[in-house]
């Protein structure tokens, strides 16, 4: 019996000591990912780290150093809480114009859409319009899935088709700063603010595939009119909000593909949680078997159908740009 507790004794030191190191590997990363100069980050790190990892050990009664482990991990917590975004920050010219729009019945005034002219992908003029659609006219949904790594891992955009008036895209952004690079880590830990970019498709898509050179497929998607209209509406009324109260990217349950199932999950009969909304480079897969794309071909000859770069290279500047990209591609039957 005594054994038996013994065992149970050092299973449970360990348990208790694996996680104080998780607590304090993710209190650390917050910490040294704060903006501040690189000394005082340091210097913050190696205390927090002595405070919540050496105390425990030498600290009697036992209970007192786990205590002042907590104390700090929840300090760090708070303090990582508080932070708050802002839209008044120094932006990279691309994302430095929000979007917004004005809703009247069915009249939508869509304010800021962004149409950049790339001579490279660094190198580009932002322009912006004003356009007035008519609700009445929308009537399709497109993904975007964009792969610019690992083939497990997609940006992924929705853009939205009015009959006779063409198609506006949005995709779910961080919003950086002048001289910012993106870091998937510090996508975890409230760096950027997230930013919902309203484009033409000859910037967005575009950018990707003839400049970046990233693998791009577009989905024709298997929706209603009046499911997409609700799903287009409250789209639009995460971009004003997002306008007048600003919100942070969180890579994993605020990000592109996240804030997608968040914005359709109150219109879609099959909203069951899947392992692919997370490894997303396999959403398209995800959304195939659940008949939300043509079922007239298999999924391997459908993805390879998709591939739109090198249509989109072609097309390039052509004003008739969305629908060269879609030319070959299955047509919608609900």
């Amino acid at each position: 019996m005594q054994q038996i507790l013994r065992k149970k004794g050092y299973i449970w030191r360990w348990l208790i000591w694996f996680i104080l190191l998780l607590m304090t590997g993710w209190a650390t990363f917050a910490i040294w990912l704060t903006p501040a100069a690189p000394v005082f980050r340091l210097i913050a790190v190696v205390l927090y780290a002595f405070g919540a990892l050496v105390l425990p050990l030498f600290l009697r009664p036992k209970w007192a150093g786990l205590a002042m482990s907590g104390l700090l991990f929840a300090s760090v917590v708070l303090w990582f809480l508080w932070r708050a975004p802002a839209n008044d920050r120094d932006w990279q010219p691309d994302q430095a114009i929000l979007p917004w729009a004005e809703i009247t019945g069915d009249e939508i005034a869509l304010h800021n859409i962004r149409n950049c002219d790339y001579r490279t992908e660094t190198d580009f003029t932002c322009r912006y319009y004003d356009r007035v659609f008519d609700l009445g006219g929308l009537r399709t949904v497109d993904l975007f899935l964009v792969y610019w790594g690992s083939p497990n891992i997609a940006h992924t955009m929705l853009s939205f088709g009015f009959e006779g008036e063409g198609n506006v895209c949005f995709s779910i952004e961080t919003r950086k700063e002048k001289g910012e690079d993106y870091s998937a880590i510090k996508g975890f830990f409230r760096q950027y603010e997230k930013i919902y970019v309203v484009a033409d498709e000859r910037d967005v898509v575009r950018l990707r595939t003839n400049l970046r050179r990233e693998d791009v497929y577009l989905y024709r998607l298997r929706v209603g009119p009046e499911i997409v209209r609700k799903v287009f509406l409250d789209y639009l009324l995460e971009v004003n909000r997002l306008k007048d109260r600003p919100e942070w990217y969180n890579a994993l349950i605020g990000n592109c593909t996240t804030s997608i199932r968040r914005h359709t999950v109150p219109y879609n009969p099959d909203a069951r949680l899947d392992w692919r909304l997370i490894v997303n480079g396999y959403i398209d897969k995800m959304i195939y078997e659940r008949g939300i794309l043509s079922q007239d071909l298999s999924f391997s000859e459908l993805k390879k159908r998709s591939y739109i770069n090198s249509k989109a290279q072609a097309a390039d500047q052509d004003p008739d740009f969305s629908r060269r990209i879609r030319e070959g591609l299955p047509e919608i039957s609900l």
